[in-house]
């Protein structure tokens, strides 16, 4: 079967394309559908980042994890960690091709999205959005974890 043409493809990685069934609806989708990642390319699973420093004491010593009470001031700490461990691996924003969100309050959701959007701009990874009881530390509200592909 050949490929479909896709949607849109990184601007930084050939080998990820957006895949949009509908594209006269993307206006109404924060993230794609489906990400493709073509073969050869090597994937970068980044753990889950919390609004915490992205190395800190284990056992937690809870005086290293003081949040903002902010969501987006939460995800900004996230999406720092998570640009840290992209830098090392020379890849941005748009070699991610999948995010998954975990949160203790669903109606945080919409705020979440919008500041993610400052990052990923109008490049959308597959995306799923879990709501949770807890994280690992009190106060934290958001937990990001995302895939990237390497550029061949």
């Amino acid at each position: 079967m050949p490929l479909t043409k896709p949607f849109k493809t990184s601007p930084s990685n050939p080998a990820v394309s957006e895949i949009q069934t509908r594209p006269e609806r993307i206006a109404d989708m924060p993230y794609a559908p489906a990400i493709r990642v073509m073969a050869g390319t090597n994937m970068l699973w980044i753990s889950g980042a919390t609004a915490s420093d992205l190395y800190h004491k284990h056992p937690h010593d809870f005086s290293e994890h003081d949040h903002s009470a902010r969501i987006e001031d939460q995800v900004h700490n996230a999406m720092a960690n998570i640009k840290e461990i992209l830098d090392q691996e020379g890849l941005t924003w748009t070699d991610i091709v999948f995010s998954r969100k975990y949160m203790t309050d669903m109606r945080d959701f919409e705020t979440i999205m919008m500041t993610l959007k400052e990052y990923f701009g109008d490049w959308t990874p597959a995306s799923t959005a879990i709501c949770v009881n807890a994280l690992s530390t009190p106060g934290a509200r958001i937990e990001l974890e995302m895939v990237a592909a390497y550029p061949e």
